[in-house]
């Protein structure tokens, strides 16, 4: 008994043992695990800041101070620092766990899209700070490098493979949005003409945010003009530190409206607007050249058309938006041209202040709001969408029931629902056609999930190259194009990583 009695002590001996070591096990499992979730929660931060992957390390050093200030028990300011410093965040750590961010949220999307009939994409190319060429998918589904010569087939080969590679068809998608650029809408060998070969029943549209630049082909005068004024307002600024400075100490001593001129950049057309605001806002400093009717009429046209296109910018817009704010601005162009004709110059403030009789009205500035007007027609004709269908997505109750067979049976119980209207007014278009039962109104559904899906514009492609440039800065140059197209799709993202996944499926080891 005393010998059975000795083996069943060992034996709870060692029980309590293992259970010792059991619990330790977990304890150290789980203080890896919260450290390795910390500090990819830290790298998702910095890298939605766009900020550089060795601010974690001052990150750790400012969340240690805090520790040491604010906490005066010693025993937990030693246990909170320790699961501080255990926290990885060297700059090699993060490159690792940047890529895996990326990589959850990416597959987020793919499923998302995967389950989607139908898939608007906008397209649009641009250089990083080393010159790259850089070709944007969006919603940022790619960021794909191009080598060489940037042609539309070698962007369709590209955008192909990648389709390919991550089991999405090509046909899905109703509408493709370029920035109209010829090797994008090229009628022959396009990238929109090459992806028409694939999908056929695909509309295309040539970037809404850009008409202001595509169809400022200006007359030789005017061109001249803008040019001149351009090149004075980039003399002044950018020519020597000293002058910009003296001539900022100038507008300053003469009380000027101003005390500066904003430096012009061709790339950016808004900036062709406020800089000529600002520049006839500084006539009496710059009184010679401002006689020049050409510089008024353009400063205010291109305020018209600034206005334009700042009501075209943001997320969210739908196609239907733009379309009706382009059109409206057609309808202000024949107001614009019978302004000019008539002499009375309404619309023209700058204009009117500058001429002294509308003699001096010139036929350059009449064709040009004529080539406008027929440029804004052009490219809105070639979307195709008939104002009816847009109508019906945005409002179905609006909509007369003369169509037959089951969209219209459909239309009809949709419109007689008084709930589903009240639904409509509250939640707007998007939220609404989210909520309806797709079974009990498949094809009504169907046709409004088209027209909400399409973007209107290259505006999200265009901020992403904003973005692009603000990672990929002077001091990071050196970013590959696979960490600068990880950290983008984080910058830009809507969706939030699954850490607690994350954790799970990597080994949480403790490192720098």
């Amino acid at each position: 008994k005393k010998t059975h009695g000795k083996h069943r002590k060992h034996l709870q001996s060692l029980i309590a043992s293992y259970n010792r070591s059991l619990t330790s096990m977990v304890r150290s499992c789980t203080a890896q695990e919260r450290a390795a979730a910390a500090s990819l929660r830290v790298c998702w931060i910095l890298a939605k800041k766009k900020r550089p992957f060795t601010d974690s390390e001052t990150v750790k050093e400012c969340m240690l101070a805090v520790v040491d200030e604010v906490i005066n028990d010693e025993k937990i300011k030693v246990s909170v620092t320790s699961a501080i410093e255990n926290v990885p965040l060297s700059d090699s750590s993060n490159i690792r766990r940047i890529e895996v961010l990326a990589s959850d949220v990416f597959e987020m999307l793919l499923d998302d899209l995967k389950k989607t009939e139908v898939m608007s994409i906008a397209v649009d190319e641009s250089t990083d700070r080393t010159d790259n060429a850089q070709l944007c998918i969006y919603e940022l589904l790619g960021l794909l490098p191009l080598e060489g010569h940037t042609t539309g087939e070698i962007m369709f080969v590209k955008i192909s493979a990648f389709f390919k590679d991550n089991g999405l068809d090509m046909k899905s998608v109703c509408l493709l949005v370029t920035d109209g650029a010829p090797s994008m809408a090229g009628k022959v060998s396009g990238l929109a003409a090459r992806w028409l070969a694939v999908a056929p029943q695909m509309r295309t549209l040539h970037c809404i945010v850009h008409q202001t630049v595509l169809c400022a082909k200006l007359s030789a005068e005017l061109k001249t003009t803008m040019d001149t004024v351009m090149a004075t307002i980039n003399f002044i600024r950018s020519t020597s530190s000293l002058q910009h400075r003296l001539f900022r100490m100038l507008l300053s001593e003469m009380s000027a409206e101003h005390h500066d001129l904003l430096l012009h950049n061709d790339v950016r057309w808004l900036s062709k607007g406020r800089a000529l605001e600002r520049f006839c806002d500084l006539k009496e400093e710059i009184t010679a050249f401002l006689c020049n009717s050409s510089v008024c009429f353009l400063t205010d046209i291109f305020k018209h058309m600034n206005d334009l296109n700042v009501g075209l910018q943001g997320r969210g817009k739908t196609v239907i938006e733009l379309v009706e704010q382009m059109r409206a601005f057609q309808v202000k162009l024949n107001l614009f041209e019978t302004d000019l004709s008539t002499g009375r110059l309404l619309h023209f403030p700058t204009l009117r202040k500058c001429i002294s009789s509308s003699t001096q009205v010139t036929d350059v500035m009449t064709d040009f709001i004529v080539r406008l007007k027929e440029n804004f027609s052009g490219r809105l004709d070639g979307l195709a969408l008939p104002t009816e269908v847009m109508s019906f997505a945005r409002d179905p109750f609006m909509v007369p029931s003369t169509d037959e067979g089951k969209f219209i049976l459909e239309l009809v119980d949709m419109q007689s629902s008084l709930a589903m209207a009240q639904d409509l007014r509250t939640n707007g278009p998007a939220k609404f056609w989210t909520d309806v039962n797709t079974h009990q109104f498949p094809n009504v559904k169907k046709v409004a999930v088209i027209i909400l899906s399409m973007f209107g514009s290259t505006y999200t492609c265009e901020s992403s190259f904003s973005h692009m440039n603000s990672i990929k800065s002077s001091s990071r140059c050196s970013l590959t194009d696979n960490t600068l197209y990880h950290c983008l799709r984080i910058a830009l993202t809507s969706y939030e990583p699954t850490v607690a996944a994350i954790v799970q499926k990597k080994k949480s080891h403790f490192s720098h």
